[in-house]
């Protein structure tokens, strides 16, 4: 009878742990397919792309910071209740088992990577000599701007330290294709380059270019032009603001432009500047 008895309390428990264990990738499961739609990149939580100093660390020694941002993203917005789990490998994989299930999920990192796979450097190159040329930034996401209409500002600024255009070299941030170059009236002149992954990188209000041409195959790291205060006007206005570098990052998606803002992505190539000398 007792033998009985405890073979039946062995059966409830295996029963009980197989219920269990069907029921938690269900739930998960179901709110990874709720949660993670296919409009999500177009969601204001995911362009703002708000990320932390430590996540951007954990990022640099990473092989696949798009993935690692997606997921960090993710838990973030859909979860903002609890907290993120230590930054390891290990629990990244453990989260990507979860968002996995929903059919989006592969859109939703493709975008990621856009954003990501291929930033390498800092976009402002600075002179060796000298030390006192610098650029500040900060995240202006979506600040007001008036000129050609009231509208939010889709990009970060790198503001000269010295308000005299010409002076600072501007390099691409990736390897990529130039599919864009001339006169906006918003951009001044303005250099658009695609990267491999399919991300857009904007580069306006430049004072010059370099030797660069629609078409053309460039890596990173190559002079694109130099800082200015082009634009907000016809063709050859200038200074109708300080000098700087506006910095625009979009997914072309099928439907749509997506701007996303720049400002982690510019934290995350902070110890990626480029530096030359005069003789160079």
């Amino acid at each position: 009878m007792q033998r009985r008895r405890g073979y039946m309390q062995f059966l409830i428990l295996v029963l009980l742990l197989i219920l269990e264990g069907a029921a938690i990738p269900k739930f998960q499961n179901d709110a990874s397919y709720f949660s993670l739609g296919k409009s999500v990149v177009s969601e204001e939580f995911f362009r703002s792309h708000e990320l932390t100093e430590e996540m951007v660390s954990y990022m640099r020694t990473s092989k696949e910071p798009g993935r690692a941002a997606g997921l960090f993203l993710l838990e973030q917005n859909f979860h903002s209740d609890i907290s993120f789990p230590s930054l390891t490998k290990q629990n990244f994989q453990k989260i990507e088992k979860q968002w996995r299930a929903s059919p989006s999920y592969s859109a939703y990192m493709a975008a990621c990577e856009k954003i990501w796979a291929d930033v390498r450097y800092f976009p402002v190159m600075f002179w060796k000599e000298e030390p006192d040329l610098t650029v500040t930034y900060e995240d202006s996401w979506m600040y007001e701007r008036t000129y050609g209409g009231k509208r939010g500002h889709e990009g970060t600024d790198l503001m000269a330290s010295e308000n005299k255009r010409g002076i600072f070299p501007i390099v691409s941030m990736t390897d990529g294709t130039v599919t864009s170059k001339g006169w906006l009236p918003k951009g001044g002149w303005r250099i658009g380059i695609t990267a491999p992954h399919g991300g857009y990188f904007y580069y306006a209000h430049l004072d010059s270019y370099a030797d660069v041409e629609i078409g053309e195959e460039i890596e990173a790291g190559d002079l694109i032009g130099y800082m200015g205060d082009s634009g907000y006007g016809d063709e050859g206005t200038t200074g109708k603001f300080p000098v700087h570098l506006h910095l625009g990052i979009y997914l072309e998606e099928p439907d749509e432009e997506i701007s996303i803002n720049p400002y982690w992505i510019l934290r995350y190539v902070e110890d990626s500047k480029l530096f030359c000398r005069k003789s160079d």
